[in-house]
């Protein structure tokens, strides 16, 4: 199989790496991370409008470009080489899959053109503080109420929920269990009842808010697709999220591997460059193996959630546990390559190293994604 990017695909890539290189640097990072928002309103919104980036891979019916998965790994494998501090993962690979995956046609038309224009901030509310990886221990309850839902629970965890201007809400019928009973609610967070509050988080490239729901009304047509539905539109769209974040994970492993070789080639200890010594020279060419593997890995788990393969829910898990691992793997061994002051507040290993953990636990641990991958082959 071919995993070469096409020429416009590469274009693709070499216009958003100029872009983020202008308006992602390190300084532009680090603003953002300081603001209220986590992100700056107006890149973003250049990001949507102007170089429509939130559209890629939503179908051209809903307003989006129509490109495809393939496409957004591209971007997303650029966008983390840069940190990017944007809502970006949440409105489009989390809130839009999800979307996408149970929404009916009339739904679809009315929430995607908003996030594919990047008018729209949305996040997807699943998580529960249940052990990493499991996804359907949901308490929270969406009781039938007349011609409305009252969902009543609280979300924790969730990604830009601080800020979103929609939430895709995952509730299951009282007194149901496991994958029955779910169903996935499409909730304005100017709900009545809706409360959230921002978090104190490791990595500050990213917010994580708790979102509390006091009995939150909403009418029928918040439901995405049929009552009970939910659980496989939420797996599908957690597998689609879980590659897109093998693929920004890849983009970070190579940024460390890059500042460690950039740093071993200008420090001079003992009157020559430090990757002149044998013990640095292995630790770099040990993480470009993991870089490249892990590039291999998300790459072909794009191409397998492009094609809408069968095969997602095993290699999606197989990619996010590699590629998570890989990025932790080397940041933590550009930290070393830096010695002591790569963990100074000047330098920007310390930012990739908080973010690789975080991103380790988010969307499910690599033990959890491994045993999952052992079922599936029924190990």
């Amino acid at each position: 199989m071919d995993f070469a990017f096409t020429a416009e695909q590469e274009e693709l890539r070499a216009a958003a790496r100029a872009f983020l290189s202008d308006h992602s640097s390190s300084e532009a990072v680090r603003r953002a991370m300081a603001s209220d928002l986590g992100f700056d309103a107006e890149l973003w919104k250049r990001i949507g409008h102007d170089l429509g980036w939130t559209s890629v891979h939503i179908p051209e019916a809903y307003g989006g470009s129509g490109l495809g998965y393939v496409e957004l790994v591209a971007l997303l494998e650029v966008m983390g080489e840069w940190l990017l501090c944007a809502p970006f993962f949440s409105s489009v690979c989390l809130a839009a899959n999800a979307i996408l995956a149970a929404a009916g046609e009339s739904q679809k038309s009315e929430w995607l053109p908003g996030i594919a224009a990047g008018r729209t901030i949305a996040a997807l509310a699943f998580d529960e503080a249940a052990p990493h990886g499991a996804r359907f221990a949901c308490e929270a309850t969406a009781r039938r109420d007349g011609g409305d839902y009252v969902l009543a629970g609280r979300k924790r965890f969730v990604l830009d929920g601080h800020c979103a201007e929609l939430l895709v809400v995952a509730a299951r019928s009282p007194g149901s269990r496991g994958q029955d009973g779910v169903s996935l609610f499409a909730v304005p967070a100017a709900a009545a009842g809706l409360e959230r509050r921002a978090l104190p988080t490791m990595d500050s490239t990213r917010r994580l808010a708790d979102v509390e729901l006091r009995d939150v009304r909403v009418p029928v047509s918040a439901r995405l697709g049929d009552e009970g539905s939910g659980a496989a539109a939420l797996a599908r769209a957690l597998d689609l999220a879980a590659v897109a974040l093998a693929a920004e994970q890849v983009g970070g492993a190579q940024r460390c591997l890059d500042m460690a070789v950039g740093h071993a080639k200008e420090r001079i200890q003992f009157g020559r460059p430090i990757g002149s010594f044998q013990a640095i020279k292995h630790t770099c060419a040990d993480m470009m193996v993991a870089v490249e593997s892990a590039r291999s890995a998300a790459y072909y788990a794009g191409c397998v959630a492009a094609e809408g393969g069968d095969d997602l829910a095993r290699v999606a898990s197989l990619a996010k546990a590699w590629c998570s691992e890989a990025y932790f793997r080397c940041a933590a061994d550009a930290l070393q390559v830096h010695g002591g002051v790569g963990f100074t507040w000047e330098y920007d290993v310390h930012l990739h190293l908080k973010r690789a953990r975080a991103g380790e636990s988010f969307l499910g641990l690599p033990a959890w994604h491994r045993e999952r991958v052992a079922r599936s082959l029924g190990l």
